[in-house]
């Protein structure tokens, strides 16, 4: 990556700039996979209840928010030397951009070997396997300014490597907002959920049902349910907790039990004596 970005600097070419944008994506997302195995065996305190777990995605926002920079960037330089082509020098453009490829291959084929025992492994791999394109793309450029001096066409190609960056930035991105604003996971079906919770032994209603991602792998449900009559709240809370976790595949389950409204009770004690 850093060698692109100060050939690419030198030389003046996008392309070989935007791969090395891309690459740092790629660098990102492994880092992420490093960090989220890290922090994820660190014991939480007494401030940090829920451990470190949402480090990894405050690093992942922030690197998609500089994924979201440097597409502009280069979709705005781009677009200038379309109208004002910029020669370009020709030193190194090749062997860099090729080298690039290589290590991009050799990096893949590394990953590929352990990715059917890890998530975060496949993960890191697709990043990798998509930076190929962006390789390709940074070879095919170079070619074209070496052997026949079309200097757009590393201006169109560097745009088509944007585009791969935006779209790694704008998925982190979208990601991360949901879990920092406490939304739902998208694999979620909340409808669901609260159909598995009201249909619970003991549950006569609930309310203040909330659903939200810590981290990747740690996702939360707190809920208040209303008993039925003669019903035990330890007793409910336990069938709400396991029902949820069966169907939903969710462990991390609080569950607030409440006596029944005054109402119910009173009603339930007229026909005790009748």
């Amino acid at each position: 990556m850093i060698v692109e970005a100060l050939v690419g600097w030198y030389t003046g070419s996008l392309a070989l700039l935007a791969d090395a944008g891309h690459m740092l994506s790629d660098s990102g997302a492994l880092a992420l996979a490093l960090v989220a195995q890290v922090f994820a065996s660190r014991a939480r305190t007494s401030r940090a209840t829920f451990g470190y777990r949402r480090a990894e995605v405050l690093a992942a926002f922030l690197n998609g928010i500089a994924l979201a920079l440097i597409s502009v960037w280069i979709a705005v330089q781009a677009v200038g030397r379309w109208w004002q082509p910029q020669v370009l020098r020709p030193e190194g453009l090749l062997e860099t951009a090729s080298a690039g490829l290589v290590l991009n291959v050799l990096v893949a084929w590394v990953l590929s070997r352990s990715h059917q025992h890890s998530v975060n492994v496949r993960a890191a791999l697709a990043h990798v396997l998509a930076d190929l394109l962006g390789s390709l793309g940074a070879v095919a450029a170079s070619l074209a300014v070496v052997f026949w001096q079309e200097y757009r066409a590393d201006t169109v190609l560097s745009l088509l490597i944007t585009v791969l960056v935006a779209h790694s930035g704008w998925r982190i991105l979208r990601e991360t907002s949901a879990v920092l604003l406490e939304s739902a996971p998208s694999e979620l079906d909340t409808t669901a959920l609260a159909q598995t919770i009201g249909e619970t032994e003991g549950v006569a209603s609930f309310h203040d049902l909330h659903a939200w991602r810590i981290s990747d792998g740690f996702d939360a449900v707190t809920v208040h349910v209303v008993l039925g009559p003669n019903m035990h709240g330890v007793e409910v809370s336990q069938r709400v907790c396991q029902r949820v976790e069966a169907l939903h595949g969710i462990r991390h389950v609080t569950v607030q039990p409440e006596a029944p409204p005054p109402t119910v009770l009173v009603q339930l004690g007229r026909q005790r004596r009748r």
